[in-house]
């Protein structure tokens, strides 16, 4: 059975815990880190055979064009990751569908692939934001990545389902839901889909919860971010909490990808879709 892995294109200080301390219109001032981050993780997945989906920030293809260019000429799949990383349940439903529309665009005329897939910043299409599901069909996105179905401080729907499933929004706008990894446990979702996730837990639980779902014929969704892989990235304005979330265990995230890749067959949704027709 296949899963799919996938990576949320950002710089480090775009990232919501950083939010309050550092400005959108003072990016442009901090170090760009992408680079080198971006060509870890292609060197590893071209070392696999693997494509992977990448969830590219408007901000990034606009800043950083070259970049996502070679991930786009490395054969994998480009999808939105919004504009300039604000969560949904901080937009307006006008703002939101401009965010959307402009970003599929950009990316589109970027790289020249036809752009269906969206993951929302910080996983923030929960309940109050369904809505986001109906402005992402109109818009001609064919699939989300953003309901997570754990409960946390940020995001989260704790009882959506835990396999991919066709989601509906209020005004009936339908749309292909991939939700990220979770390993069901007494009743709760234990999330597991990577991340600081995948970085805090022993990689043998992220083992069981694939296996587990390999036994319940689901397919994973896991997600990553270039900056876990940048161990010398400097620091940033948070609270003690959100900077240990930030930065824990970020020299053991290539090691454990490793692992995972050494074990199970991954692919980008694109493919994963594909093998499914």
């Amino acid at each position: 059975m296949g899963h799919m892995l996938s990576f949320d294109v950002e710089e480090y200080f775009q990232v919501e815990a950083s939010s309050c301390g550092v400005r959108r219109d003072a990016w442009g001032g901090y170090e760009r880190r992408l680079d080198g981050s971006i060509e870890k993780i292609l060197s590893l997945l071209d070392e696999f055979k693997v494509t992977a989906t990448f969830f590219v920030m408007g901000w990034v293809a606009q800043n950083e064009a070259e970049v996502v260019r070679r991930i786009s000429r490395a054969g994998h799949e480009i999808a939105s990751h919004g504009m300039d990383h604000r969560m949904v349940t901080k937009l307006r439903i006008q703002d939101f569908r401009e965010q959307a529309v402009a970003s599929k665009k950009i990316l589109e005329d970027l790289c020249g692939q036809k752009v269906v897939g969206y993951r929302a910043p910080t996983f923030s299409i929960v309940r109050e934001t369904m809505w986001a599901l109906d402005v992402l069909a109109e818009a001609g996105y064919e699939y989300d990545s953003s309901v997570f179905p754990i409960w946390h401080d940020r995001y989260g729907v704790p009882d959506a389902p835990i396999a991919p499933y066709w989601a509906c929004g209020p005004e009936g706008g339908r749309i292909l839901e991939i939700p990220p990894l979770v390993w069901p446990v007494m009743g709760m979702n234990i999330p597991t889909g990577g991340g600081g996730y995948l970085r805090l837990l022993p990689v043998k639980v992220m083992e069981w919860a694939i296996r587990r779902a390999e036994k319940e014929g689901r397919s994973g969704m896991i997600y990553l971010h270039p900056w876990e892989f940048d161990t010398e990235q400097p620091g940033l304005p948070m609270n003690w909490m959100s900077r240990w979330r930030h930065r824990v265990n970020l020299c053991r995230t290539q090691k454990k990808l490793r692992y995972l890749l050494e074990r199970f067959a991954f692919m980008a949704v694109r493919e994963w879709r594909g093998s499914r027709n």
